[in-house]
């Protein structure tokens, strides 16, 4: 394998651990922690979903920047597709809907729960699936 491929499955498999671990383990676990208030909590995940998000367009970027510089087959690109319009829809469509309502919860408002949440983490199990793929299409390449 060479290096460019080789940094696109290193790449892959660190984006999709960092997502498992935060989504999936973090994210639901901190507001089950002991006096964790929903405003701390809330507070907790923005910083740490920007932190996520900002590594994951990093990310995005090395990976379509191999995929782009050299011959890749279709199924692989296809994957990766998936994976960055997911990104894409939750940082463009969802994100600022939850930030929004995270605003007015922090400022001590009441606001509606929101259905955004679900939104994020359909989209999320997208992103997890097309990165599978991609991470294991790029290994048996």
């Amino acid at each position: 394998m060479s290096t460019g491929p080789a940094i696109a499955v290193a790449v892959t498999f660190v984006w999709l651990g960092m997502v498992l671990a935060i989504s999936f383990l973090e994210a639901p676990l901190k507001f089950r922690a002991p006096n964790v208030t929903l405003q701390i909590g809330l507070g907790i995940g923005r910083l740490v979903f920007l932190a996520l998000n900002t590594v994951e367009v990093g990310f995005a970027l090395v990976v379509l920047a191999i995929v782009a510089a050299g011959p890749t087959p279709a199924r692989i690109a296809v994957a990766f597709s998936v994976a960055f319009a997911a990104l894409a829809v939750q940082l463009i469509a969802v994100r600022p809907r939850l930030t929004r309502r995270s605003d007015k919860v922090l400022a001590g408002l009441d606001a509606p729960r929101s259905r955004g949440h679900y939104a994020y983490v359909g989209l999320e199990v997208v992103k997890v699936v097309g990165l599978v793929a991609a991470g294991i299409l790029l290994l048996t390449a």
